[in-house]
């Protein structure tokens, strides 16, 4: 009997071969539900120059470069161009800022929110006394804010709602800064934009005593309105205590910025996101109290499931003890292991035992054939058959040819052992045959 390596015989080798194919197969379907590495480049959309989003925009890239990512920062006229970019796959832009009310998921259905993070007022800066339904505003000089910001589409609703359009008064598209600086010189009469309270156009416009910020009396009914606006109280005092401005507390009606990001935008480059918008928004301000944003609100988009996950438990584990790119390898390598320790592992314990059941099954098949032979002796009454040798002889060749491992060879000389035990049988009573032929003759 010739033996094959003294661990695996033929079949124990196709079966370690289909365990190790079933590893392979699941950790190559572990890699593609992982997806391909987070990008070094990604792109945001920003705003106007001197705007929040502007402002805002560094201060992300300089986060993200401590972690090995390239933020491109591309300037943009406001919200509205933020949307814009990031609803059309082929311009690039992954991440942008865009207030309330200017989308929804039947509009955007390939963008995510990671969020609100902070809340950005309707600025109405005036040189007149507009009057509660804004009609001193008439033939006068407003900015309205730059085409394709947010601003300017609440503020043209705005105005549209009081009876205020172009050729009733001078409509003028200025960004915040511009348009502050104008208003200020007195080439304007009135200037409306959307901003945060932190925005240094806004902070000199309120100390300024030529200037009044122009409060909105009936902002419930505007809340009422329009759900994605809240109202907020500006405290008199805050623009310069000294001077006393503004006078009087004021009612304002606030949008809220929300960070939106294409959904297939890679999970740990949100987080790193998340991250970066918890270091830069979390600080308190004239509208917000300290840790107040970023905020787990919905708004227009529904958050994505990282800013889901993120909000509920943080930063993941690794993220927080290592560097991000070693963290994201980190990660992978051990969503790695559960193919290798759930499949590999029980396949590899378990391949032994099937090979065992295999060899054993075989061999006591060789023994079934051997049982039917003697059956088939015993039905004869023992008399000796030439059917009978020629299957046992080709039963005795086929266990000589067998292949199996050295674990297996006592089983094999056992059953080979049986079967020349019955040769020697069928020998015998073939003797005995021929001699009760040859005194039959002799009589």
């Amino acid at each position: 009997m010739r033996s094959q390596h003294p661990l695996l015989g033929q079949s124990a080798l196709w079966l370690y071969l289909l365990a190790w194919a079933l590893v392979v197969l699941s950790v190559a379907a572990t890699v593609l539900w992982l997806g391909p590495l987070p990008p070094r480049l990604v792109v945001m959309s920003t705003g106007a120059p001197g705007s929040d989003y502007d402002r805002l925009g560094p201060q992300y890239r300089e986060f993200l470069k401590r972690s090995g990512v390239q933020l491109r920062l591309v300037p943009s006229g406001g919200a509205v161009e933020n949307l814009q970019r990031l609803n059309n796959p082929r311009a690039g832009v992954a991440i942008g800022f865009a207030q309330g009310g200017l989308t929804d998921e039947a509009k955007s259905p390939e963008l995510r929110s990671l969020g609100a993070m902070f809340v950005e007022p309707l600025w109405f800066f005036s040189r007149v006394l507009p009057g509660p339904r804004l009609e001193g505003l008439r033939g006068k000089r407003v900015s309205i804010g730059p085409v394709g910001s947010g601003g300017h589409a609440l503020a043209t609703q705005l105005l549209a709602l009081n009876g205020i359009g172009e050729g009733i008064a001078q409509l003028r598209s200025l960004d915040p800064a511009l348009a502050g600086e104008a208003l200020l010189r007195g080439e304007l009469e009135a200037a409306i934009m959307v901003s945060s309270g932190n925005a240094p156009v806004v902070r000199r416009l309120l100390a300024s005593s030529d200037v009044d910020v122009v409060g909105f009396p009936r902002a419930d009914a505007y809340v009422a309105l329009f759900p994605y606006l809240r109202k907020v109280i500006l405290p008199a005092g805050v623009g310069n205590l000294a001077t006393n401005r503004p006078p009087s507390d004021v009612n304002l009606i606030a949008p809220t910025a929300s960070l939106i990001v294409r959904q297939d935008l890679h999970p740990a480059i949100q987080y790193l996101l998340l991250e970066a918008a918890a270091e830069i928004h979390s600080a308190p301000g004239i509208f917000q109290q300290a840790g107040q944003f970023p905020a787990a609100q919905r708004g227009d988009l529904p958050l994505s499931q990282t800013a889901n996950q993120f909000y509920k438990t943080g930063t993941p584990l690794l993220q927080r003890y290592l560097p991000f790119w070693l963290a994201v390898l980190a990660s992978r390598l051990l969503v790695l292991l559960i193919p290798l320790l759930g499949v590999a592992l029980p396949l590899l314990r378990f391949a032994p035992a099937l090979y065992r059941w295999v060899m054993n099954r075989r061999i006591f098949r060789l023994y079934g054939e051997l049982k039917l032979i003697e059956m088939q002796l015993a039905r004869a009454g023992g008399i000796a058959s030439g059917d009978a040798l020629r299957r046992l002889r080709a039963l005795d060749e086929h266990v000589h040819r067998l292949h199996v491992g050295n674990a297996y060879a006592p089983l094999v000389y056992g059953l080979r052992t049986h079967i020349a035990l019955v040769l020697s049988q069928l020998d015998e009573l073939q003797r005995r045959s021929s001699e009760d032929s040859c005194l039959a003759v002799n009589e």
